[in-house]
């Protein structure tokens, strides 16, 4: 009886293909983020993406805490296909050799085909095939496809005939100053940590939405002064009680006389049953109006 063998299985997932691909490709420690099964994912030798790195994993596998240490052996950026071999770790102390190459095929809007391959040589005739690891990979696929099914961008714009620099200038430097423009929908803006207009400050928001007064712990991202944009990232508050995460960036682009900005507002949902944010994104754009008028005036 031969000891080497290949196992091949597919699976159907509705999250888009390229980020899929690009996940094993170029940032698997984010997979510790989506899948519980998997702990840690580090980088021992070489960059992240490139052929030749070598990876760490920690797993849990049949219930039991294990260790792999991966070199990337192939990617193929037209087929969307990376293969990693195990050269240490708990897997080798059945299997001579073994690998594992993830490739996927899009088949449509929301529908790509994943195909698993694992390539094995077992050490003895007593080692079973790996089953167990292919419902893994099969069954890690499918946590990164709950967790980019969760995980949305809303996008919305509005032009507004008030200057576009001085918009762009209230939440690079004084967002404080936006409770006086809209006072039914903002109560109060204090910072927390840092100074105004900086990376990494914390800023403190009371507002009221569907007629609840909320609250929001925000830090300054990002800020980029050519393109006049803002990103806020929520790090507590009541919106934290619905979405994982949340992330609010506002961009202004000079139209002539008008200037036209963009509300992105990214998010993920603790759950299939909590609704998008459109509350929220109505929020930021009667905000804008409200900022308008009274500029206008």
């Amino acid at each position: 009886m031969s000891l080497e063998g290949k196992l091949v299985s597919e699976i159907n997932i509705k999250c888009d293909g390229d980020v899929f691909h690009e996940i094993f490709r170029q940032r698997p420690y984010h997979i510790s983020s989506m899948c519980d099964k998997v702990q840690n994912v580090n980088i021992h030798e070489g960059e992240w993406g490139t052929v030749g790195s070598i990876i760490s994993w920690n797993f849990i596998h049949d219930g039991k805490e294990k260790v792999a240490k991966d070199i990337v052996e192939v990617i193929d950026e037209e087929k969307k296909l990376v293969k990693m071999k195990v050269i240490g770790g708990d897997i080798l102390e059945e299997y001579k050799s073994l690998s594992f190459t993830a490739h996927v095929e899009n088949k449509g809007d929301q529908n790509n085909l994943v195909t698993w391959i694992i390539e094995y040589e077992k050490k003895n005739s007593n080692v079973s095939n790996p089953h167990t690891y292919m419902e893994f990979v099969l069954n890690m696929s499918k946590d990164i496809e709950a967790h980019h099914d969760l995980t949305r961008q809303l996008v919305s714009e509005i032009e507004i005939k008030s200057d576009g620099d001085v918009f762009h200038e209230i939440f690079r430097y004084r967002p404080h100053h936006i409770s006086s423009m809209c006072p039914d929908k903002i109560q109060n803006v204090d910072i927390h940590e840092g100074e105004w207009g900086t990376v990494g400050s914390v800023i403190f928001w009371n507002f009221t939405l569907d007629g609840k007064e909320k609250v929001s712990k925000n830090i300054l991202e990002t800020i980029d002064e050519e393109k006049k944009l803002v990103k806020f990232k929520v790090i507590e508050g009541d919106i934290l009680e619905e979405y994982k995460s949340c992330s609010f960036t506002v961009h202004v682009e000079s139209k002539g006389e008008n200037n036209l900005v963009t509300w992105i507002i990214e998010y993920e949902k603790k759950n299939a049953n909590v609704p998008d944010p459109h509350t929220y994104m109505e929020l930021c754009l009667n905000i804008s109006k409200d900022i308008e008028t009274h500029h206008l005036k």
